[in-house]
């Protein structure tokens, strides 16, 4: 997808680009090329009696505050600044930050429900997994990326791509002066806008915006990551799933019981340690604390949540009867579920020799290995390589936002939406219904309030 970003000169209605011409609809020029996005310039000597949106970010909360200002204020010029690729990132007790203060009126709004209907109103059909997390039926973020740019250009919204909101300053007369900025020419513009809304996820850029306009800002730290272990003959059992373990994280700086530091739900074995909704889940709860421990702790999982232990030891005793002249390694009990490659594991750390009857089992041997399945220890040594995490936590306080209307309680005018508030959810679904959820909410307070001003001054 290509943008063409141009300058345009302003001549009695008709902008000119080297000879070519264009349409005028207040400052947002339009050239006869075809493309997704109209871009625009947008010059400050510019005399209009039309309100100008910028949104800082062109992911799904900025794009989707976009869309839904521009649809209940068809007249305000809504543009969107992103300096890499749109919407490329492609419900309240899930959210370790947040989870308090969206169970009022953020999701009530628009929850979980109402993202699903726009969505299926707009051509989208969705199905939910068995874990509530919901999909296209495509299995493909482009269905959801195609139906918003489809959206964005039949509104009008216009995307300006290659560029970065760089400094924002409140006016005397209640407008934002912000600075653009294009990094691979020698390019800056300055833009005067009614309304801000910054909703740049966790980039640096969005926190700088926020502090200089007064905020503050919770230092960001990694969330949604998976754990690196410290133990070589687990790394042979990459790709390995577990359907339900119980998985419990231990921190030296934690000494109270935080009942989110112990998960239920599916797991896997990666190339470096642990992932999967449990392993999530634990970094996204004890993101803080795990940041300020180093990455080190210790992981007790349980492999066989559903059985007592002293259920275990007795399905490995009958076991052991049923099956005396096989070899243990070869022969699993079928109710704990497990793989051949996994139960090998669990032999091997119990030293249990490949070629052992299970006649010459010992009875303490049983009960050693009934105990590992229920606790099996792994030293968590860091997160996951690859900067593979792709949530933060931290950004601006929610204590400094007016959540119905995710306006700033500094400025007026002045709107935040998605990864730069100091929320995250405990898997990347939460994480978007925040950014769905926030960007409708704060669109439609842009647009209301754009929509009333074109009212008083008799525009409709």
């Amino acid at each position: 997808m290509s943008f063409t970003l141009a300058r345009f000169i302003l001549t009695s209605g008709i902008s000119t680009q080297a000879g070519s011409t264009a349409r005028n609809h207040g400052s947002l020029l339009l050239t006869p090329r075809a493309r997704k996005f109209t871009t625009t310039a947008i010059p400050l000597a510019q005399k209009s009696s039309e309100e100008l949106l910028v949104v800082v970010g062109g992911g799904a909360a900025g794009v989707f505050g976009a869309i839904r200002a521009k649809t209940l204020a068809p007249n305000l010029k809504v543009v969107v600044i992103e300096k890499g690729k749109p919407l490329s990132k492609i419900l309240a007790e899930h959210y370790p930050r947040g989870h308090k203060e969206l169970r009022g009126s953020f999701f009530y709004t628009h929850g979980p429900m109402d993202t699903m209907s726009w969505f299926s109103d707009h051509g989208v059909k969705l199905k939910i997994e068995d874990d509530g997390r919901v999909f296209p039926v495509s299995n493909s973020s482009s269905s959801i990326i195609d139906c918003l740019m489809s959206e964005a250009t039949r509104l009008g919204v216009s995307l300006q791509t290659g560029k970065a909101v760089t400094t924002a300053s409140a006016t005397s007369g209640g407008k934002f002066l912000i600075k653009i900025e294009k990094r691979t020419i020698n390019y800056v513009e300055y833009v005067e806008a009614d309304y801000l809304l910054i909703a740049s996820g966790s980039s640096q850029q969005g926190y700088s915006l926020a502090a200089q306009l007064g905020h503050a800002i919770v230092d960001p730290v990694p969330s949604l990551f998976t754990f690196k272990i410290e133990d070589s003959q687990l790394a042979e059992l990459s790709g390995v799933t577990f359907p339900k373990v119980k998985a419990k994280l231990k921190l030296d700086n934690v000494q109270s019981n935080i009942p989110q530091l112990t998960q239920v739900g599916p797991m896997l074995v990666t190339h470096w340690g642990f992932s999967g909704p449990v392993v999530l889940r634990l970094s996204a709860w004890g993101a803080r604390n795990l940041f300020s421990s180093g990455y080190k702790g210790m992981l007790v999982v349980d492999f066989t949540p559903d059985l007592h232990i002293e259920d275990v030891k007795s399905i490995l005793n009958k076991h052991k009867h049923q099956f005396v002249k096989q070899k243990a390694v070869n022969s699993c009990p079928s109710e704990f579920g497990l793989v051949k490659r996994f139960w090998k594991y669990i032999l091997d750390r119990e030293s249990l020799s490949e070629d052992l009857l299970w006649a010459s089992v010992s009875n303490n041997s049983l009960i050693s290995v009934a105990s590992l399945l229920k606790h099996c220890t792994f030293k968590v040594t860091g997160k996951g390589q690859f900067k593979d995490e792709f949530v933060t936590a931290g950004g601006v306080p929610l204590s400094e936002i007016v959540l119905n209307t995710m306006e700033s309680k500094i400025h007026s005018h002045l709107y935040f939406a998605g990864e730069v508030l100091n929320v995250d959810g405990v898997t990347g679904g939460f994480n978007f219904q925040n950014a769905w959820s926030g960007g409708y909410i704060a669109g439609t307070s842009i647009g209301k309030l754009a929509i009333n001003a074109y009212l008083q001054e008799g525009v409709l």
